[in-house]
């Protein structure tokens, strides 16, 4: 399980890199769950991460319009980056996001074809009015994406095993692996989640606030000890199965 870090900035990034962190995910927290950074910023992210970190970005919470949306697509691709993550959080029907997210992918690939999109719901769809997070998955494979992620729109303190059981998360998880698509899991999770997440066999987890100081995705900064503490979670939960193999 890779661990993705959400950084604000370039020196958050350099510290979740210097943590330890699989992939720095680079974005604006503060214009939403899936805010949009610079293009300037990213670029300057991917340029000094080293080739065996990962970088994402985020297209930012979007409303349903898929030239705007291929548009922020293209552009993001062009920053370099290895993922490029697509919220279907204001769409409502399974037709909808599928075109959506297919002008996305079109655009994405187009430019890069080893780049990876993400297709990110949210858990707290009810909450929202968007889709249902258990059509993720179907969305993701048809509209060519690469991964399926669940997030939660709504940072509040609230976490993603606070809207969905954990065989629902399991559900979700087992069906888009059964269309050979990555599963990620965020949404306000925090150091004891990962076991969880670990268990359910997702390939990403993302994290934000429990990188940061004082755990505040808004007000702190993602610090390298953080990180740091993050990994070592990680890597236990590896080596123990390991072992039992």
């Amino acid at each position: 399980m890779k661990l993705l870090v959400s950084c604000a900035t370039e020196a958050e990034a350099s510290a979740a890199i210097a943590g330890g962190a699989d992939i720095v995910d680079v974005k604006n927290p503060r214009e939403g769950a899936l805010g949009a950074s610079f293009p300037w910023t990213i670029r300057h992210v991917r340029e000094a991460a080293p080739r065996n970190v990962l970088v994402s970005c985020t297209l930012g919470d979007l409303p349903n319009f898929p030239g705007s949306v291929s548009l922020a697509a293209l552009g993001a691709a062009a920053t370099g980056v290895d993922y490029v993550k697509v919220g279907i959080g204001e769409v409502k029907t399974r037709e909808d996001a599928v075109h959506l997210l297919r002008s996305a992918v079109r655009a994405a690939k187009d430019y890069n074809p080893t780049v990876k999109v993400v297709a990110a719901g949210y858990a707290d769809a009810e909450k929202t009015g968007s889709l249902n997070p258990l059509l993720v998955p179907r969305v993701a494979d048809e509209a060519g994406a690469d991964v399926a992620m669940l997030d939660t729109a709504v940072k509040n303190g609230d976490n993603l095993f606070t809207f969905l059981a954990k065989p629902q998360v399991k559900r979700i998880v087992d069906d888009a692996h059964d269309r050979d698509l990555q599963v990620a899991l965020a949404g306000s999770l925090r150091k004891e989640h990962l076991p969880d997440v670990f268990a359910l066999k997702a390939d990403i987890t993302g994290v934000r606030g429990a990188a940061c100081t004082n755990g505040d995705r808004l007000k702190g900064e993602v610090t390298r000890e953080a990180v740091q503490e993050l990994v070592a979670v990680v890597k236990r939960l590896q080596s123990e199965v390991a072992f039992l193999r």
